[in-house]
């Protein structure tokens, strides 16, 4: 992530100080090295609520204030709903307050008397961080917003696919990498009587009906991760009707190339179209 010049000179500056020759210095200063955006006010009880309103990039905040000092002032802004980065240079001329400065929450101090070089590069350095901080978070939302918009898609592509499904087959099934029938969708028990295993009679079911040779070879395609469509099989019923099947299905594999198992549908005919046994896909 980068930070253009423009984004520097760009930054939203407050000045707090209540002596006046200190905030016509330091805007001077800023102008001079092209900081476009700085505002000032000589009332520290005003930070808040101009902070809540502009959302500064960065406060430089004078500690020895008359009716407010600078530490009640940052309190006052950690206060605010949804600040959880309070961008503020201490500025004073006291050495222990530096550090009760930084404990208190600002992020770098300034010393006085002022040293133009030392205020040029704090500020740009506090504007680095606080410029990409912003930048990762409108990163963030922006990456929540385009997640959450591809999942309705995804949503919605997977109710078209569902649909698709349903008027092309008369089930839909999936199963897992050990072959155990994870989802069925339509009447497949009542159409094939799959059971734990796909295509596996469900109890009762059993027997005769089955044409065995088809189902080894099914079986056979599926142990050996083969895509296939329009497998033709055939059963007879528990009234003795011969009832002849169609059904396609593909292996699934993760981003890792590991098989996850199966998903496919089927469809029964009222005569077979094709001939028993295989068709693959290569």
């Amino acid at each position: 992530m980068k930070l253009d010049e423009s984004d520097f000179l760009s930054a939203n500056i407050l000045i707090v100080d209540d002596q006046p020759a200190n905030v016509r210095l330091l805007e001077r200063l800023l102008d001079e090295v092209g900081y476009r955006n700085v505002s000032a006010t000589l009332s520290p009880r005003n930070v808040a609520g101009l902070h809540a309103s502009h959302r500064y990039d960065l406060i430089l905040l004078d500690i020895q204030m008359p009716d407010m000092d600078g530490f009640e002032v940052i309190e006052t802004l950690k206060a605010l709903d949804g600040d959880d980065y309070v961008p503020v240079i201490a500025v004073t001329a006291q050495p222990a307050h530096k550090i009760r400065a930084l404990q208190a929450g600002a992020k770098d101090f300034i010393s006085k008397p002022f040293d133009l070089v030392e205020i040029k590069a704090r500020v740009h350095n506090m504007l680095e961080v606080r410029l990409l901080y912003r930048k990762l978070a409108r990163y963030n939302d922006d990456l929540a917003r385009d997640v959450a918009a591809r999942t309705v898609e995804l949503h919605d592509s997977e109710l078209r696919f569902r649909r698709l499904t349903e008027l092309a087959s008369d089930w839909y099934w999936e199963q897992d990498a050990n072959g155990e029938v994870t989802q069925v969708e339509g009447p497949a028990l009542e159409m094939v009587g799959i059971g734990v295993r796909p295509f596996q009679a469900a109890p009762g079911m059993a027997g005769p009906g089955w044409n065995d040779a088809e189902r080894v070879l099914l079986q056979a395609m599926i142990e050996a991760r083969e895509p296939f469509i329009d497998f033709a099989f055939s059963r007879t019923d528990v009234q003795g009707k011969l009832q002849h099947f169609r059904v396609s299905g593909e292996p699934i594999f993760d981003a890792a190339c590991r098989f996850q198992g199966y998903r496919g549908i089927g469809i029964e005919v009222a005569h077979p179209t094709v001939l028993p046994g295989r068709r693959t896909v290569p």
